[in-house]
């Protein structure tokens, strides 16, 4: 403390004697003078370097406190030289932080006429490499003639590495494979660690081959065979890398439990439940890599995917060998159970969770809600939902949204509208898919004008809308005959670049013949098998029946042949009907449209 305060008074003393007529704080000069004006020798050495130490502390605080330094620094120290490059090595070293010291630096450059030497630049750069700033170290070198040292640029791999620019790590690697300097074997495998988590596989082959190469290994190690062993399975290569796996088991080498688990999660999604078994065997077998929790999650999920019963066999194991299942496996197996809707079971676990002190969060409610919307018992949803609040969630939009979707589909489109309300009043946000569910529930009902003011709603809230947005809408204007208010809005639709879903152009064509305008409808028939889309059989039919009606007979002889070609055959009324009509229309055109029919 004493220390402090006599720095602090020396430091005092100097702005006073350098501004003696005024309250600015400024450097006037930092030479120091004995009573006889002399320079005190070693003294007057020893003391400016402490002041040019106080004073690179000094401008660290001001920089780091200040706003706009970069406009009051000239003027406030007017006769400091800021191009001396000792000064910013000493600004470096008391700032410790990087990015100030590269905005610093900048200043410098741009403003005070600096040209950073080759120790700015290396003391800077390895600042940068040290705080993981990888596209600033990287603008860096583009400081004319700065190189950085080797050791500098291994630092550099490893942070390219992180930052997931794995390419500018190669090519690092080939410069320094250029002037013979071996990077170690820690690096390396930062480097294919990051190639592997940008999912740059191919570079990962092509590291590890320079890396034997270059002699840093001279047998693959443990580390490095999970590398590979994680990159051929992102390759869907999951059989090579279970011979790999073998291999070096074989030499008493043993991965972690990352490696088993990625192992285990590609056989699952390729079915092979036989190789998974072997896995856990050697898992268990082995005394450093029981399987733990996570592993038992990717079999699990592996399971449910293909075989309900085997999964949850597996989840009743895992239990009986003394394994505690956390929230997330006991979620994840809920979850297997809803979608094949066996909500018994689910409900059961759902319960064993909680006696196990497991407390569901906010994704289990969503489980469970979502499983009973979908069998439709929308009472035990609004029970859990109420639950979930009771408990101290607000809930979340993903909640909300399933319920207001559960409701929606079983044609409770009022009731889904007072909950959407309550979303805004709770504070909770309103995603697409959340006005997507209630548009499309109002239109089921009728609703189209407030389905419309939802519409509008969600763009002003500056949400985008997506083809599933505009669907339900065309569909109903169609279905009450406003078919060119639906053609307006199949317009804007496109001219978003929202591409039309099939059904689309199926109802747009119902609504024309509903209108007696069944020759457009044709046009839109073309338009869609252009586009190769294939348009319902249900609609063929309606087409068929309009153009008739309309005496419209040749335009039927272009649907027909459309349907054939679809793929689509005639039902016996269709058949009866155009055969009814053709006969009365005795002519050649009409015996051509009968053989034909008859034909297919």
């Amino acid at each position: 403390m004493v220390r402090a305060i006599i720095r602090l008074h020396s430091l005092v003393a100097l702005l006073c004697h350098s501004a003696p007529r005024t309250c600015q704080t400024q450097f006037r000069s930092l030479t120091f003078e004995t009573k006889d004006g002399d320079h005190a020798g070693n003294n007057y050495s020893d003391a400016k370097d402490r002041n040019l130490v106080d004073f690179a502390i000094e401008i660290c605080r001001v920089t780091r406190t200040k706003p706009r330094w970069e406009t009051t620094l000239p003027s406030q120290y007017p006769s400091f030289d800021f191009k001396d490059p000792s000064f910013f090595l000493l600004y470096l070293t008391h700032q410790k932080n990087a990015f100030l010291s590269l905005r610093f630096f900048h200043w410098l450059c741009s403003t005070c006429g600096f040209s950073p030497d080759q120790s700015s630049c290396s003391a800077l750069f390895d600042e940068l490499v040290d705080a993981g700033a990888s596209k600033a170290a990287k603008a860096l070198l583009d400081c004319p003639g700065f190189s950085p040292e080797p050791h500098s640029l291994e630092g550099y791999i490893r942070c390219l590495s992180s930052g997931g620019m794995v390419e500018d790590a190669l090519h690092v690697f080939d410069k320094l494979r250029k002037v013979g300097f071996c990077p170690s074997v820690k690096t390396w495998k930062k480097s294919l660690l990051g190639c592997l988590k940008v999912g740059r596989t191919d570079l990962v082959w092509t590291l590890y081959g320079h890396m034997l190469e270059s002699g840093v290994v001279a047998d693959i190690d443990v580390e490095t065979v999970g590398c590979l062993v994680k990159a051929l399975c992102a390759e869907d290569k999951v059989l090579k890398g279970y011979e790999l796996l073998r291999q070096v088991l074989g030499n008493g080498l043993c991965p972690d439990n990352t490696v088993f688990n990625t192992l285990i999660r590609g056989f699952c999604k390729n079915g092979d439940y036989r190789r998974v078994s072997e896995l856990l065997h050697i898992m268990i077998s082995n005394k450093g890599n029981h399987p733990d929790n996570f592993t038992y999650q990717e079999v699990i999920n592996g399971l449910l995917k293909e075989n309900n019963s085997e999964g949850f066999r597996v989840f009743n194991d895992l239990k009986d060998r003394g394994y505690f299942p956390d929230r997330v496996m006991y979620t994840r197996v809920i979850e297997g159970f809803c979608k094949n809707g066996q909500l018994g079971v689910a409900r059961k676990l759902w319960f064993e969770m909680i006696k196990k002190g497991l407390l569901p969060n906010e994704y289990t409610y969503n489980v469970m809600l979502h499983g009973y919307c979908k069998a439709g018992d929308l009472v035990e949803a609004k029970k859990l939902f109420n639950d979930m609040r009771s408990r101290g969630y607000i809930g979340n939009t993903v909640n909300y949204t399933t319920m207001i979707s559960g409701l929606c589909s079983h044609r409770k489109a009022r009731k889904a509208q007072v909950l959407f309300r309550k979303m805004s009043q709770n504070g909770v946000d309103r995603d697409l898919i959340t006005y997507n569910s209630l548009i499309n529930g109002l239109c089921n009902k009728g609703y189209l004008l407030e389905a419309t003011k939802l519409f509008n709603e969600l763009q002003t809230q500056g949400i985008e809308p997506s083809a599933f947005t505009f669907n339900p809408l065309i569909k109903g204007l169609c279905r009450i005959g406003e078919t060119q208010e639906a053609i307006r809005l199949w317009n804007n639709m496109r001219g978003r670049h929202l591409i039309p879903l099939s059904i689309t152009h199926d109802y747009i064509i119902k609504g024309l013949c509903k209108e007696s305008n069944s020759a457009r409808g044709v046009e839109w028939l073309l338009r869609m098998l252009k586009w190769k889309l294939k348009p319902m059989r249900k609609t063929l039919e309606i087409l068929i029946h309009s153009l008739s009606k309309e005496g419209l007979l040749d335009d039927i002889l272009i649907v027909l042949d459309s349907m054939f070609r679809l793929g689509y055959t005639l039902d016996n009324s269709t058949i009866h009907f155009l055969v009814t009509i053709f006969i009365r229309k005795n002519n050649h055109f009409t015996q051509l449209c009968l053989s034909k029919i008859l034909r297919e």
